[in-house]
């Protein structure tokens, strides 16, 4: 993509109302533009980051197991009304009418609806397991939005549900999802701990968070320090091994890992002192086993082996998508701009043409342009007549992972500087040998 053709509307002074890191950076490299209250746009570098989380996430949801479909974002209240939960959910939920005067509402989540799409199909053990999400907005009337993505009133969500005959099979949904979920924010590039949580107002009696530590995060939590060395499950994990799963989330729960809701400071200080972690942490996911409290008020039965008919077993699974662009950027950022981790950058390099008009730095970048689109490598060449400096400061600014800066002075010994964003570095090398570097 040229930036000349690009709709990249960067500020250059910082937005008042941007309080954390993530907010101000995003508002900044013209990611997202505020259109209410704790309701954004997604505008064209913030949705590619966007879509690419949401890649990642559907990858090791359909890796587990899960089936994806597509649940609308209005619900009848009637389906809450089932479960008793339309007057108790409180004033997040948006509530409606249509021209009809039916009750309606823009779903909060989804545990209703996709428990009347089971029950309508679902009767016998033998379809069983069953574990159905969607990636879908939700909306939920915040008192205070603020924080950008971290704490807004629209935002995306992938939810999964899961179906199952007993608390045995429910158990091992509960571990697949675990062990999705580690694998799904290592993936992202981040670190993640799952922490036992409270389950809020959807209920349920087992339910971890998975937290990133970030020095802005929204609350205190405490856990072991060797959970930063913990190895993440690999892609060759068998999610139909019950018992090796089972292994995988003993040990990812053996050590002290906590909310500040579920705290225990007699616990947490019986833990050696280097070992000892309280900081500030972001939710990323959370999930959770709720047993049939949805599923005996509405009546989604199936008949077991033995031809009784049971309520079946459920659990929740969140992720929100929209949320981790603001989660990665408060792990991953610094004075001047985003660090993006590779899989989720909007764009993986960057070529700066260091003096835009000259002949020979021109066709340089052409050329480097034409090579990186033929091996499939998402470029943005910052073809803009703007001084160097400028661009150093775009470029680091909505941080793309690689830059080729090509000026005339390196071009003249035959080469370009390569710089990564990560950490700095830079390093001259020849066009071909930058092309092989970032195609390896």
């Amino acid at each position: 993509m040229r930036l000349s053709r690009y709709f990249l509307p960067i500020l250059r002074d910082t937005p008042k109302e941007a309080e954390i890191a993530s907010h101000r950076l995003m508002l900044r490299a013209g990611m997202i533009r505020q259109e209410a209250a704790g309701i954004y746009a997604f505008l064209p570098l913030g949705f590619r980051v966007l879509q690419k989380i949401c890649a990642i996430v559907r990858e090791e949801q359909d890796r587990s197991g899960a089936i994806e479909l597509l649940m609308p974002t209005i619900q009848p209240a009637d389906l809450w009304r089932e479960s008793g939960r339309y007057e108790a959910y409180g004033k997040e939920m948006l509530r409606i009418e249509d021209r009809h005067d039916r009750d309606m509402l823009y779903g909060p989540t989804n545990e209703e609806m996709i428990t009347a799409i089971f029950r309508s199909y679902v009767r016998s053990y033998k379809d069983l397991p069953l574990n159905l999400y969607h990636i879908q907005w939700k909306f939920r009337d915040e008192v205070r939005p603020r924080f950008g993505l971290m704490r807004g009133r629209e935002f995306l969500m992938k939810d999964a549900y899961s179906f199952d005959l007993d608390f045995a099979g429910a158990r091992h949904a509960y571990n697949r999802m675990f062990v999705a979920y580690l694998r799904t924010f290592a993936r992202l590039g981040l670190r993640s701990i799952p922490m036992v949580a409270e389950s809020g107002p959807i209920g349920g009696n087992l339910s971890h968070e998975f937290i990133i530590l970030a020095d802005t995060g929204e609350s205190e939590v405490f856990c072991h320090r060797d959970y930063l060395d913990f190895q993440v499950p690999g892609p060759d994990v068998d999610f139909d091994n019950v018992a090796d799963l089972q292994a995988i989330v003993d040990r990812w729960t053996s050590l002290y890992a906590a909310t500040s809701e579920k705290h225990d400071a007699a616990a947490f200080a019986a833990l050696p002192a280097d070992k000892q972690v309280s900081a500030r942490g972001i939710e990323v996911g959370h999930i959770f086993y709720f047993g049939t409290k949805y599923s005996a008020p509405m009546k989604a039965l199936v008949a077991g082996p033995d031809g009784v008919e049971r309520p079946v077993h459920m659990g929740s699974y969140g992720i929100g998508p929209s949320r981790l662009v603001g989660a990665i950027i408060e792990a991953s950022h610094d004075d001047a701009g985003i660090k993006w981790p590779e899989p989720v950058a909007p764009f993986r390099v960057m070529i700066l043409n260091l003096k835009q008009g000259a002949a020979d730095t021109d066709a340089a970048c052409e050329q480097l342009y034409a090579a990186l689109a033929a091996k499939g490598i998402d470029t943005l060449y910052h073809d803009v007549d703007e001084r160097p400096g400028a661009k150093f400061a775009t470029a680091d600014l909505i941080g793309i992972p690689w830059q080729i800066l090509v000026g005339p002075r390196s071009l003249a010994e035959g080469k370009v500087e390569v710089k990564r964003r990560a950490d700095g570095t830079r390093e001259l090398m020849s066009p071909a040998t930058a092309l092989a570097r970032l195609a390896a």
